[in-house]
């Protein structure tokens, strides 16, 4: 059985803005290193074998900080990238409607059939991404490996873990610095956790060793909506 830890990178100021992102490469915030560093120290499993991350500096600085914590390597692959947005990258999604409004209506109610303009298909982008993923698996197996990635293509790997149609990608809500968990065994997947951020609600004792939840109502009261922060 082989494990795949699957995380998106932390916050960037493009995020924080709305911007899309795509194959932009935008550096993480202050905010999202303190994401990246909250989630090393309450990392989901007590063992890593070693980091894979997309070539972009968001999910790479996320993936080191994992990698430091566990004193593993670190590995990149460019395949993991974020789907490219094309001339869309560096707007907001105000922008975007105002210039594009059909595809980008399009965008998100029927996602598997659009390309972006100058840019990439999601199917192009899971195509890439399973790539990548199976090699991963085939290579390293009976080991639990930590991905580091973006928004877009993990919803695409996720859509093909549980056998769903690209379509429905956007019913797959992926936070920063989100935790899935994917186990292989042989021909079976089965995914085992999906979009967890309990992380960053989380403070660990130095002398107990012990977690407990700090913002529980903020996060009870946490509500997923329909807005710029899908896609970011």
């Amino acid at each position: 059985m082989t494990k795949l830890i699957l995380i998106r990178h932390g916050r960037t100021l493009w995020n924080s803005s709305g911007k899309f992102q795509g194959q932009s490469d935008i550096e993480l915030s202050q905010e999202g290193i303190s994401q990246a560093e909250k989630l090393a120290e309450n990392f989901p499993v007590t063992h890593i074998d070693r980091v894979y991350s997309s070539n972009l500096k968001r999910a790479y600085i996320t993936g080191e900080i994992i990698a430091k914590k566990f004193n593993v390597p670190i590995i990149k692959d460019k395949r993991l990238c974020e789907v490219s947005f094309g001339s869309w990258e560096g707007l907001t999604y105000d922008e975007i409607h105002e210039k594009w409004p059909n595809e980008i209506e399009t965008m998100f109610s029927t996602p598997d059939v659009l390309t972006m303009p100058e840019g990439e298909s999601f199917a192009q982008v899971q195509k890439r991404g399973v790539e990548a993923l199976l090699d991963i698996v085939n290579k390293h197996p009976d080991e639990t490996i930590a991905i580091t990635a973006h928004g877009g293509i993990l919803r695409t790997l996720l859509a093909y873990a549980l056998h769903m149609p690209l379509r429905y990608i956007w019913t797959l809500r992926q936070d920063n610095t989100a935790v899935n968990i994917v186990a292989f065994y042989g021909d079976k997947i089965n995914v085992e956790l999906l979009n967890s951020t309990a992380h960053l609600s989380l403070t660990q004792l130095p002398k107990l060793g012990r977690f407990f939840l700090i913002n529980e109502v903020y996060y009870d009261k946490k509500i997923s909506y329909f807005t710029s922060k899908w896609w970011r």
